[in-house]
């Protein structure tokens, strides 16, 4: 067999097993998305009480579409779904690279892997039961008199999906930190000295990606300011850590 012939075989044989891997994290995903149908009503209104925790009394959210009370409860089941099937999707991500890693890069990925997807949840987490009080309890008390808040199920979903992802993302900041500095694109001593550009940057994205009230902003600029201080703390760890084990060698 040529060498030719010998690489498109590889790169097939890649592709099979690419292919193999999104449909095992599809079927896991479809799976739960399955599972969890029965009570798409139920995770809908889980999701919907901190709004309605917040309204006045006798008043709830409206549906301004046809189909949104049928579609919107779908799609947070959806949502569901692909939060219980993560570690599955992640197992066959991991399944499919690690074959090409070093083994001291094994070592590194599957812990970061871990602590990514828990660092997301714990955005998430702290989205759902810390900021979405209070901005909902801000928006409640400066709604003018004369004026009805009946929010949209729809527009409650997408700015709900929104807030999840900046600060699922937000949390993601100490893993961003780490993997730059192992992959030498940059020192623990240039992250330190470019850190006030990083806190301006920190409160220009949350005025961009918050509800405009300063407090929802510093619920999103102060952890991520402080997340960026926790992986420079780690990486600087880890690299002490390292020059520690080749000066043993």
């Amino acid at each position: 067999m040529s060498e030719n012939e010998q690489e498109s075989e590889s790169f097939l044989s890649h592709l099979i097993e690419l292919r193999d891997r999104l449909l095992r994290a599809i079927i896991a995903l479809l799976v739960a998305f399955v599972a969890l149908v029965p009570w798409s009503k139920d995770i809908y209104a889980w999701l919907a009480k901190p709004m309605l925790a917040k309204l006045p009394a006798g008043v709830a959210m409206i549906a301004t579409e046809v189909t949104s009370p049928f579609f919107i409860p779908i799609k947070v089941t959806l949502l569901a779904a692909v939060v219980l099937a993560l570690p599955v999707v992640l197992y066959q991500t991991w399944a499919f690279v690690a074959p090409g890693l070093y083994a001291h890069e094994k070592k590194l990925v599957g812990p970061l892997v871990l602590a990514s997807t828990v660092l997301f949840l714990l955005g998430m987490a702290f989205a759902y039961f810390l900021v979405f009080p209070i901005v909902f309890g801000v928006m409640q008390t400066f709604t003018p008199e004369g004026v009805a808040w009946m929010p949209d199920i729809g527009a409650y979903f997408g700015f709900v999906v929104n807030m999840f992802l900046a600060f699922g993302i937000t949390f993601e900041v100490p893993i961003a930190v780490i993997l730059c500095v192992k992959a030498g694109l940059v020192s623990v001593a240039k992250l330190r000295e470019i850190r006030p550009y990083v806190i301006v940057g920190a409160f220009v994205v949350a005025a961009v990606v918050t509800p405009p009230d300063v407090l929802s902003q510093l619920l999103l600029a102060v952890p991520l300011c402080l997340l960026y201080e926790m992986g420079i703390i780690i990486a600087a760890m880890m690299v002490r850590s390292s020059a520690q084990t080749e000066s043993a060698l």
